[in-house]
């Protein structure tokens, strides 16, 4: 296959690369390069079978492939909020884009929606059939609602036009390549840590997640780019059942780091979700997909990422 990874410089769309890569795909890779970096791609740069572009998805793209991984949005708090406006014409306009290019190629395409559409839930766990809690004005909304309209248009294009599209809804994941300052929880309690400064909690470090390790997701996600069945083209809920309390999290940590880790609280973030764990029975009986790196693992891997970045 020849195959486009849109957002292909970023923490999550590098893994991906490599991993297609690896299976022997070709893979070009677009990016604005806005929170993705080359770093993440620079050992890749040399291969014959990888392109790099640097282009928004804002704009019209013309390409020839057979796969489209929809993944070109900025995906933490500090990133998405930075500029709202232009979140939202990431998620609309880029996915308008890359649906365009998908259907006068006929190519299959992918969309990384986004636990976030769920909102602050009331129903625990979450299933795909949950339509969710969202502030349409607050913060959070420019990347929520753009996604949730990002899955509208991929579920349209499908109906209207006979696209084939597959829908992710990717819970919260970490790793290697994880930006420093991205506001991400796991990747500012490592930081921190390493710089032995107090890791800041918000709220009571009651509310939970569930941390899913980049492997298993890029797993999951080619998986459900590869699934034939009859319900290819509904949501699909990727991430860890496992859930843990922000509490729980500063705990695990320090027993990986070996030592007790300080903290500081701060008031909750506006529309910051209390609880949010994925159902992935739909993902266990149509992709036969579940996770395996434990939290324990995973947090290993990534302290010893950051490690080596903060030296640097």
């Amino acid at each position: 296959m020849r195959v486009l990874v849109s957002g292909g410089a970023g923490f999550l769309g590098s893994h991906l690369c490599d991993q297609l890569l690896e299976l022997g795909h070709d893979v070009v890779a677009v990016d604005n390069l806005f929170t993705g970096s080359k770093q993440n791609i620079l050992h890749l740069l040399p291969r014959h079978d990888f392109e790099f572009v640097r282009h928004d998805v804002v704009q019209p793209l013309m390409l020839e492939v057979d796969w489209i991984f929809n993944l070109a949005c900025p995906a933490s708090p500090v990133q998405y909020q930075y500029n709202p406006v232009k979140t939202v014409k990431t998620s609309v306009m880029g996915t308008l884009n890359m649906l365009g290019l998908a259907k006068r190629v006929r190519a299959r395409i992918l969309q990384a929606s986004t636990s976030e559409i769920y909102g602050d839930p009331a129903v625990h766990p979450q299933k795909e059939s949950y339509w969710g809690n969202v502030n349409t004005i607050g913060p959070r909304s420019c990347y929520d609602e753009g996604k949730r309209v990002a899955e509208t248009l991929m579920t349209d294009y499908h109906r209207q036009d006979g696209v084939d599209t597959r829908i992710a809804r990717i819970f919260n994941t970490y790793g290697p390549r994880m930006a420093v300052g991205d506001g991400r929880v796991i990747s500012n309690f490592i930081v921190s840590a390493l710089r032995d400064e107090p890791l800041t909690v918000y709220g009571d470090g009651r509310q939970t997640r569930s941390f899913c390790y980049v492997s298993d997701l890029v797993e999951g996600l080619i998986g459900l780019m590869k699934y034939e069945g009859p319900q290819a083209h509904e949501p699909v809920n990727l991430g860890n059942p496992v859930e843990f309390s922000i509490a729980e999290l500063v705990t695990q940590l320090g027993e990986v780091l070996g030592r007790e880790l300080r903290t500081e609280r701060k008031p909750l973030p506006q529309d910051d979700p209390t609880q949010r764990c994925p159902d992935i029975s739909r993902a266990k009986d149509w992709l036969e997909w579940s996770p395996s790196v434990l939290l324990r693992d995973g947090l290993a891997q990534t302290i010893e990422y950051f490690k080596k970045t903060l030296s640097a």
